[in-house]
């Protein structure tokens, strides 16, 4: 009968962005960007704080305007790929059982480095890949802008508004408050600005993760 049927709620996606939230990679990226800086003769830390909070393009403008932008990145490119290769990094406790457990389809990527050394550091920790990765390459404005975040939603067919960014860096955050999104921090001490949930690591986070994929829960609770 027609008044027994039950209209499906919007559905849920969650998205998660990468390095600092599922894979263990702050020690590689100093070691890179430490590498880096030294074939420049830059003092290593000043330019790694600088790589924080922009994209490597911006990164060199600022540290480097110098030197040829290309020539720059080409270095980069070559110190990460070795990186992914033979550096030494881990996935964060609970990554693997949580994104194993969220529903086909129900999650994506949003990371501001390239797919393919995603894919490489997934296959190294043996964690699952989703059908869907908004890497560097496919944005012409990283985080935080909001638009890497808004055209994963997109590809998922998922409203901005049913959307769960996972983040523990301060430009990720804005960039999916930006986007409409809820947002939720793990794997920092003390919540980021803007958050609306804070977990002190990803696996505290997993189980109202899985239940907001589920539609069990709001991204708003707590």
């Amino acid at each position: 009968m027609a008044s027994d049927l039950v209209e499906p709620g919007p559905r849920k996606s969650v998205l998660f962005d990468v390095d600092g939230t599922l894979i263990d990679a702050v020690d590689n990226q100093r070691r890179v960007w430490a590498a880096w800086a030294g074939r420049y003769g830059l003092n290593a830390d000043e330019v790694y704080r600088v790589a924080l909070r922009t994209r490597p393009l911006e990164t060199f403008a600022k540290v480097a305007p110098d030197q040829d932008p290309r020539k720059c990145l080409d270095a980069l490119h070559e110190l990460e790929d070795d990186d992914v290769r033979s550096g030494d990094y881990a996935a964060f406790d609970g990554a693997s059982e949580l994104l194993g457990n969220l529903p086909s389809g129900a999650w994506v990527l949003v990371t501001s480095n390239y797919e393919h050394r995603v894919r490489g550091r997934f296959t190294r920790t043996s964690l699952p890949l989703p059908r869907v990765i908004v890497d560097a390459a496919a944005v012409e404005e990283g985080k935080p802008s909001p638009v890497p975040y808004l055209l994963a939603a997109e590809q998922l067919g998922v409203r901005p508004e049913n959307c769960l960014v996972i983040e523990d860096a301060p430009s990720g955050v804005e960039a999916g408050l930006r986007a409409g999104m809820a947002v939720w921090g793990v794997n920092t001490a003390g919540p980021v600005a803007g958050v609306h949930r804070h977990f002190a690591s990803l696996r505290e986070a997993a189980p109202s993760i899985l239940a907001f994929a589920r539609l069990e829960g709001s991204a708003g609770e707590g």
